[in-house]
């Protein structure tokens, strides 16, 4: 979703960049274009004018730095605005335990899959999670949540008995407390659309429970319709928080920038996947970074902090740096890297990368070098010179790829390893300062970087700021 309205963001950001001096016409032309590009990502149209009249006034009544151009002024007026678009300010939960957090949502938006999502979310934070389903109209959404919460061991408690919901909920608050749950969710009914029934029900639940959190899981797919769905949610039970799904789908993703604005709810949380890990806190700075195409250095670093082995890292680091770098090692790169998630997704998240197109083929070209070197011996992996016509002919067959292709990834782990050993000197140490770290060019990944996974001790999210992506 974030890569369409990234997309359609990028033209017109590139005609502002060239702007040289700030006038009406110039900044009107220019920002027809945002107007257009969030229209199309599916903006409310309300939200689109605003938005574009607010960063018109304030083009012309800002007094240009001197250090940047008019262009880039202009462009960091819009990151800001986009910023209070999609909602500034804090997006923590209450700090108190036990935590209460009752979900709502229309039938398909997500919201047992999320409830998992959030309790894992939860239990990272130190909270002893309790699911409490809710939504009796549905088996297969009891059975669901169920599910769920056996696979990751949460508390969890049903009532296949009855369909009074209030009575369930008030139950469940007691089977938690029995339990020592510290975080109580609640899995409610959806309907395909809005009705009485709906709504009556689920402030019952909310007045029984008296949760602390109240969050509407919408799809984002919806488009405009979510919006709507969002404010009537709002009018009937008073929500604290929005959670969009299905971010890694094509939606246009109008639906994320106009919430907030119509709702005055707060976006809290993202999925990003159909993996219980694929769940995020929405940091409404880091989303305008993406999609202006500046990157997201911050949820990359904090990504990796949480997925990759440190001291796995620091062992590669070590050996990178000693150019004693083995086949053995670089399979643990890659499989440190794919933690991260997809390529595209990482580049995504570089400054400067994002318009840097991740596809099948990059994909498969990593999977097949992985494949490759799995299909070595151990004692292959260490000293590849090793490898006559006949070894290389069996790890093609047992890598299911061509001879050409083991002898590319040879080639390409030569150059790489010849190319360490030149930096193991003064000149190189400088060099790999300038690189911040980062490891050379991945043999077999079509020349992508080796990334944070052997590059280096992982820094600290603490130690970057915000970071716009314009030098103000």
């Amino acid at each position: 979703m974030l890569e369409s309205l990234k997309d359609r963001m990028g033209g017109a950001l590139r005609n502002l960049r060239g702007i040289s001096k700030l006038t009406d016409s110039n900044i009107s032309e220019a920002l027809k274009e945002v107007r257009t590009a969030l229209l199309s990502a599916d903006v409310h149209f309300k939200v689109a004018r605003d938005f574009t009249d607010r960063v018109q006034a304030q083009c012309l009544g800002e007094a240009v730095t001197q250090s940047v151009s008019p262009g880039q002024q202009a462009v960091k007026i819009i990151h800001d605005e986009l910023v209070k678009l999609l909602g500034e300010g804090s997006t923590e939960l209450p700090d108190k335990r036990p935590l209460r957090i009752m979900l709502v949502g229309l039938h398909g938006s997500g919201k047992t899959t999320s409830t998992g999502k959030l309790a894992y979310f939860l239990r990272k934070k130190g909270f002893t999670p309790a699911l409490v389903a809710c939504d009796v109209y549905r088996p297969a959404a009891i059975d669901q949540l169920e599910v769920i919460a056996s696979k990751d061991d949460f508390h969890f408690y049903s009532d296949r008995n009855t369909q009074d919901v209030p009575k369930i909920g008030k139950e469940g608050l007691r089977f938690a407390k029995d339990k020592g749950a510290d975080a109580i969710l609640f899995d409610t009914a959806g309907r395909l659309q809005i009705d009485g029934d709906l709504i009556e029900e689920i402030k019952k639940l909310r007045s029984t429970i008296q949760p602390d959190e109240v969050y509407l899981v919408a799809d984002s797919a919806l488009g405009q319709e979510a919006v709507n769905v969002a404010k009537h949610f709002h009018e009937a039970v008073q929500l604290t928080g929005i959670i969009l799904t299905k971010l890694d789908g094509d939606a246009r993703g109008g639906a994320a920038l106009s919430m907030k604005s119509i709702t005055g709810v707060p976006i809290k949380f993202m999925g990003t996947g159909e993996k219980v890990e694929d769940f995020e806190r929405f940091h409404p700075d880091r989303i305008a970074q993406r999609i202006l195409g500046m990157g997201d250095v911050v949820s990359l670093v904090e990504q990796a902090q949480e997925k990759l082995d440190q001291k796995e890292t620091e062992r590669l680091a070590k050996k990178l740096k000693k150019a004693e770098f083995t086949l053995e090692d670089f399979l643990s790169q890659i499989q440190q890297m794919k933690k991260l998630g997809p390529l595209s997704s990482i580049m995504e998240k570089m400054p400067g990368m994002g318009n840097v197109k991740i596809g099948d083929k990059e994909n498969n070209q990593l999977v097949r070098t992985e494949a490759i070197i799995q299909s070595m011996t151990p004692k292959e992996r260490n000293t590849p010179n090793i490898l006559n016509g006949n070894r290389r002919m069996r790890i093609a067959k047992g890598s299911g790829v061509q001879v050409k292709d083991v002898n590319a990834l040879l080639k390409q782990f030569a150059q790489m390893r010849k190319m360490m050993k030149s930096m193991k000197g003064a000149k190189g140490k400088k060099m790999m300062q300038k690189m911040g770290g980062m490891a050379g060019g991945m043999p077999g990944g079509g020349g992508m970087p080796g990334g944070l996974p052997g590059g280096g001790a992982l820094p600290d999210a603490k130690d970057f700021p915000n970071i716009p992506g314009l030098g103000l």
